[in-house]
């Protein structure tokens, strides 16, 4: 497994998708390792907390994705979006909330609503 790139100042600006899986894949040889994953670990709850409140509001908002039961750890979604990301590299350079979402609705897709039942 090649060794991942070490974490640059530009990837806490940069906003992409690859920006943020380089932070949240951060080793513990990483000089910024403690600061990376925090940032890391923030937006997920952020933006999570965000697409909650949201779906939640009733105004349009759909999920766009489930958790499961029993929820994962922050650091198994965060090891997930990781590994996601580089299996998926076409998407690094959006935005880095349009790629966790999208690692989001592939990983923890919502069950489809029951189609109602047409009367023949």
């Amino acid at each position: 497994m090649p060794a991942a790139a070490e974490v640059t100042q530009q990837n806490f600006r940069g906003g992409r998708t690859g920006d943020l899986a380089a932070l949240c894949g951060a080793t513990a040889q990483d000089p910024l390792h403690s600061v990376a994953l925090a940032w890391c670990q923030g937006f997920l709850v952020g933006a999570g907390q965000y697409h909650q409140s949201v779906a939640a509001a009733g105004a349009g908002g759909k999920r766009l994705f489930c958790l499961p039961t029993p929820e994962p750890t922050l650091d198994q979604a965060r090891q997930a979006f990781v590994a996601w990301a580089g299996s998926h590299p076409q998407y690094a350079g959006e935005r880095a909330v349009d790629g966790l979402t999208r690692f989001a609705a592939d990983t923890y897709p919502c069950p489809r609503a029951e189609m109602p039942r047409t009367r023949r």
